[in-house]
């Protein structure tokens, strides 16, 4: 079967034809090696190459931790060293046409993760009429260490530089830039809310998909020299850029590693500011020119106008830390109340109303959901109050891991998102008799959402507030949850 080659601006690219028809293009270079002089650089385009690259093996992926422990089985990772890592991958059906393109934006808490999982096989949606890409971006130190001086967001402005790519490029793999779909999941949908609210994204997509993740995840410029300095004086070294470029990466790594333990051991804010409420030591951060403000309140201010939104979240997205770390079990009730009272709700109303709402739940349960809406459900109906128009929906079908424990957590609607039930990378999350109904369903959604804007349901307003349920009803639901809901009310 004849290669298929592709003429980019920076030259020819030899993918592979696969005998299901999609072809594939994988470890194109959008962007130069961010190493070296370049490391702690924003992105610098790339330069053009003289022969054809072949692209049918993926390329190097982000510097990274692999995830280990008792979750490492449930959500694939790969990691292939190589400093050449800002690079993404395509899957179309021909390269002729103009086809409605969707970019995904990986998540992994913004320090682990990489476009090159199997599990993230574009296949099904290039056999659906879209042109699919993937991409790699900098992680943790790397792409969002920041003392204060030169650029910030180095990770996002990543994403922005792949978006150009897209611009500039999608349209020789039989794609319409002018209907780009961002979409991501975890770090990646909290990056598409940095996105939105970055004057150098403006007018690279169209469409945007924010899956168990909104426009809430940014720190203040002091929360992030907080963290910078920490990990410089964790490695010995001065607190500057250019003295962590001469540490070695497995240093970092674990001083990176370091940082996140203590966060999460001791979440003082006055040592860490934002970082303490959100537990991410590295994530956009709110310099004032990158990024100049909050995403949700950048939203707010119109900042997404234009733009087709669409956010939800999974029904029990904590039990992805609390059933594999055993932590469920040992919750006890009075932790609800401690829980409450930290985050800001009145504690005896809050675990009262979360009581009522989830009546068989056990105290470790009570207290998922109550994350779970913290996290994940409040920041999505927010991003909907303040975009007119957005779509909502949330993912109800629960994994049979961990003797049917893991329950709608996060992560489990990937498979049905890329309609990769049968991938193994999603074996032991989504178990074998996974319902494909349900992938069907979700991944339509998705496909007619990227080609039209509208995913077939009604968008969340104040009087419906319509949500999409996937997984259980199949349904529109109204006002799911509203008691819990109104809990939060006036907190953004």
């Amino acid at each position: 079967m004849m290669q298929p080659t592709v003429t980019t601006q920076n030259g020819d690219v030899v993918g592979e034809a696969r005998a299901d028809g999609i072809l594939v293009f994988r470890g194109i270079p959008y962007a130069e090696p961010p190493s070296g002089v370049n490391r702690f650089e924003p992105p610098q385009r790339r330069c053009p190459w003289a022969e054809p690259l072949d692209a049918t093996r993926f390329g190097a992926t982000a510097p990274q931790r692999d995830l280990n422990g008792p979750l490492a089985g449930l959500i694939p990772n790969v990691v292939i060293e190589g400093d050449d890592y800002l690079n993404l991958n395509v899957w179309t059906t021909a390269t002729s046409g103009s086809r409605p393109v969707m970019v995904f934006i990986h998540g992994g808490s913004w320090t682990m993760g990489s476009g090159a999982i199997p599990g993230y096989d574009g296949g099904r949606f290039a056999r659906d009429g879209i042109v699919f890409v993937s991409i790699n971006y900098r992680l943790a130190a790397d792409g969002f260490l920041w003392f204060g001086e030169g650029t910030a967001n180095l990770g996002i402005l990543d994403q922005i530089a792949a978006l150009e790519w897209v611009r500039d490029n999608v349209a020789q793999f039989g794609g319409d830039p002018e209907n780009v779909t961002v979409f991501g999941e975890s770090a990646g949908g909290m990056s598409i809310g940095a996105l939105l609210a970055m004057p150098a994204a403006n007018g690279l997509f169209r469409r945007a998909i924010m899956q168990s993740g909104a426009a809430h995840h940014a720190i203040s410029s002091s929360s992030a020299i907080a963290v910078a300095n920490r990990v410089a004086d964790l490695l010995g070294v001065e607190r500057s850029r250019e003295a962590i470029a001469n540490v070695s990466r497995d240093r970092l790594r674990e001083a990176e590693a370091t940082v996140a333990a203590e966060v999460a051991k001791k979440p003082s804010k006055k040592r860490w500011g934002d970082v303490a409420t959100n537990r991410l030591p590295f994530e956009p951060v709110v310099d004032g020119l990158t990024l100049p403000e909050r995403p949700i309140d950048a939203i707010a201010g119109g900042a997404a106008n234009g733009i087709d939104l669409m956010v939800g979240n999974n029904a029990e997205e904590a039990l992805f830390l609390l059933v594999p770390s055993g932590r469920l079990t040992r919750i006890r009730s009075w932790l609800l109340y401690a829980a409450t009272l930290q985050i800001g709700l009145p504690p005896v109303r809050a675990v009262r109303a979360y009581r009522a709402a989830y009546p068989r739940a056990s105290a470790g349960a009570a207290f998922g959901h109550i994350l779970t809406d913290w996290f994940y459900r409040i920041p999505a109906i927010r991003v909907a109050e303040a975009k007119p128009g957005t779509h909502v929906y949330e993912f109800a079908w629960r994994s049979p891991a961990f003797e049917n424990t893991l329950g709608a957590c996060h992560g489990v609607e990937l498979p049905f998102v890329f309609d990769n039930l049968d991938s193994p990378d999603w074996a032991l999350l989504v178990g074998a008799a996974a319902p494909q109904s349900v992938a069907d369903d979700i991944h339509g959604a998705w496909v007619r959402f990227a080609a039209t804007g509208d995913p077939g349901w009604p968008a969340y307003d104040a009087e419906s507030r319509a949500v999409r349920q996937f997984g259980l009803t199949g349904g529109v639901l109204r006002d799911p949850q509203r008691e819990t809901r109104i809990l939060w009310d006036g907190r953004r």
